[in-house]
């Protein structure tokens, strides 16, 4: 496959069209949920220390068409896509959702973040802390690059429960790379995609750094 191990700069639905029906074993995304996260709300929310300024785009003021998901299903076997409740239209009933507990205490933020999966086991909980400054790991805290950037660690915890090592998995909306970043540490083929050239050179940074001896 072209895109393997890749991070493709461009429109997802333009990349996914290339590529063939079942072709990668898992979808791990985080699409715009469209709430404006992109025009820097979070400058203003918390209590414990300035938020990070990320600047102030229009990327999150809208959700993914619904051909986005459409593809996103027919190109995978298997899909987790967070935020899934905000693309409720677009999306079929399902047993099994993904509960990330943010360990958010006391705050104006969310608790929890919800990820829809067409996969037909339980509901399941995955607990990491991401409080602005303070996150789950600190001995190893993670620079966020991104105003809705995902820890790695919370992705390498759901790739190790769903799916398996030398798997192709696929995200159509990378954003700094946190999916192909957890890929590379945890074994598997990943393909990324991104719209803006910005985070694409972010991720790229990010998957260098998390493999030295491929890149030397």
């Amino acid at each position: 496959m072209d895109y393997l191990d890749k991070i493709i700069c461009g429109d997802c639905l333009d990349v996914m069209g290339g590529l063939p029906d079942k072709s990668v074993d898992l979808v791990l995304t985080d699409p715009p949920y469209g709430i404006g996260e992109a025009k820097g709300k979070n400058k203003t929310r918390g209590n414990l220390a300035q938020a990070k300024d990320y600047g102030v785009d229009d990327w999150d003021d809208n959700i993914p068409e619904r051909g986005v998901f459409d593809e996103i299903r027919r190109v995978s076997k298997h899909a987790i896509i967070f935020g899934g409740n905000y693309f409720a239209e677009y999306l079929d009933n399902s047993p099994c959702w993904i509960v990330w507990d943010k360990l958010n205490g006391d705050s104006d933020f969310a608790d929890c973040e919800l990820a829809w999966t067409n996969f037909s086991s339980a509901v399941r909980k995955f607990t990491f802390k991401w409080q602005g400054m303070l996150q789950g790991d600190m001995k190893e805290k993670e620079i966020r690059y991104h105003p809705t950037q995902k820890p790695v660690k919370l992705f390498r915890q759901i790739l190790n429960s769903y799916s398996n090592p030398g798997d192709t998995i696929l995200d159509p909306f990378l954003g700094s790379g946190t999916t192909a970043v957890a890929c590379v540490e945890t074994g598997r083929h990943y393909i990324g995609i991104e719209l803006e050239e910005k985070y694409c050179e972010i991720a790229r940074r990010r998957v260098a750094e998390a493999t030295p001896s491929l890149f030397a």
